[in-house]
């Protein structure tokens, strides 16, 4: 039979029983919409991750403390901010051995309130090298940035955040020579960072006050040691050799012996990205999968309608063959019958798939790429459904006995 005349007669039985195809179909067109949906938050999340590490600079280097003792001493795992093991003479050495990295800062940071006036904020300061400007890729909008004699001196002075600026001086006020506190210690604002704005992990990159790492260590926290030291490869090609001369002028100013774990961790903006795109990978295989749950559920519900669609027609089948249709044709029939309702609910999908991606991104402003691949990938994934799941119902029908099909009530 006409490959055309059996399409023609599967549209005609899928319309007379419109509803019962459009509910058979809602599996896919969930299904297929889900998957879509998930792969564009997936990719759009692990692009958003690497845009945003490497905004902080390709060849950042960051040297965290970390606890080496078996257990993390008596059996807790310390933060790195409760850790002391990197100091000045630390970095004084790093400069001195490390030749693949042109630049080191120090950082000691401290939560706090920032006070002006009646106006108060909880938020972050972190005290840097001026080198530090420069290995994050931050720039200052207006003002100065502080100097290296600011650091000898342990100078009061800082960098605000636009968050800080905004929400301790309102807008449309030149916060440049005013001062403010930081809990108790009073600093003069120097400067305004360029903003920002939110990173992929929402956190606020404007809330921040940056000061010399002398200021902060000496007047707020009262410590010699930081919590961590930021580098700068020459070039991102680099980067892993200057973490390993790195981890070996560590390991001796730290008088490590050789087979003795590290007190500290090295990390590149490469490591990082890695870590963090591969974690993300996995979370988009997951929630696709869980997605793919319901294409299968639609891929039964295929099956199920078949087997009632063949029932019903059992006298029809019966009335074809006796006239000359073959087995195949029977079988191709129903097949036919299958994968339509599979491809519509696809194209179904697909459609409220893309919609529902540019929902997400419009209105929750969640980073989405809608990727071609994963489009193509749903539409024949269905497709290779409807002929998985019709096949056996379609060879069902084609194996009737005509005599006993005319017979069936």
């Amino acid at each position: 039979m006409n490959i055309f005349n059996l399409i023609k007669i599967a549209l005609k039985a899928l319309l007379r029983n419109k509803l019962r195809a459009l509910l058979t179909m809602l599996g896919i067109i969930i299904g297929v919409g889900a998957v879509i949906t998930m792969m564009s938050i997936g990719q759009g999340s692990k692009d958003s991750i690497q845009s945003s590490l490497s905004a902080m600079g390709t060849n950042m280097i960051t040297i965290m403390p970390y606890n080496n003792l078996p257990g993390g001493g008596g059996g807790v795992r310390l933060g790195a901010s409760s850790i002391q093991s990197l100091t000045i003479a630390d970095v004084e050495k790093l400069k001195r051995d490390v030749t693949d990295a042109t630049e080191f800062s120090p950082a000691a940071s401290a939560s706090g309130q920032a006070i002006k006036g009646t106006a108060n904020w909880p938020t972050t300061i972190q005290g840097v090298a001026p080198s530090y400007l420069d290995i994050r890729k931050l720039s200052v909008n207006s003002g100065i940035e502080f100097s290296d004699n600011d650091v000898r001196t342990s100078a009061k002075v800082c960098l605000l955040g636009q968050t800080v600026v905004n929400n301790l001086f309102g807008p449309n006020v030149d916060p440049i020579g005013q001062i403010i506190r930081f809990n108790k210690i009073p600093l003069q604002v120097i400067g305004v960072l360029s903003p920002k704005g939110y990173n992929t992990f929402g956190q606020d990159q404007d809330d921040i006050i940056i000061a010399p790492y002398t200021t902060v260590q000496k007047r707020i926290l009262a410590t010699i040691y930081f919590h961590a030291i930021y580098a700068s490869a020459r070039t991102e090609s680099v980067s892993d050799l200057a973490s390993e001369e790195i981890s070996k002028s560590l390991r001796e100013s730290h008088r490590l012996r050789e087979g003795q774990d590290d007190d500290f961790v090295v990390r590149t903006q490469a490591d990082l990205i890695k870590t963090l795109s591969s974690t993300s990978g996995m979370l988009s295989v997951l929630l696709t999968a869980v997605a793919g749950i319901s294409l299968l559920i639609g891929g039964i519900g295929i099956m199920n309608i078949m087997y009632v669609s063949v029932t019903e027609r059992t006298r029809e089948i019966g009335l074809r063959m006796s006239i000359g249709a073959r087995g195949i044709d029977i079988m191709s029939q129903f097949l036919i019958e299958a994968i339509l309702i599979s491809i519509t609910g696809g194209l179904i999908g697909v459609i409220l798939g893309i919609a529902a991606s540019i929902f997400i991104s419009s209105f929750l402003h969640w980073p989405v790429i809608i990727s071609e691949t994963s489009i193509v990938i749903s539409f024949l994934v269905c497709a290779l459904t409807g002929v998985f799941f019709g096949y056996y119902p379609a060879q069902k029908a084609a194996r009737l006995d005509p005599i006993e099909a005319l017979r069936y009530e």
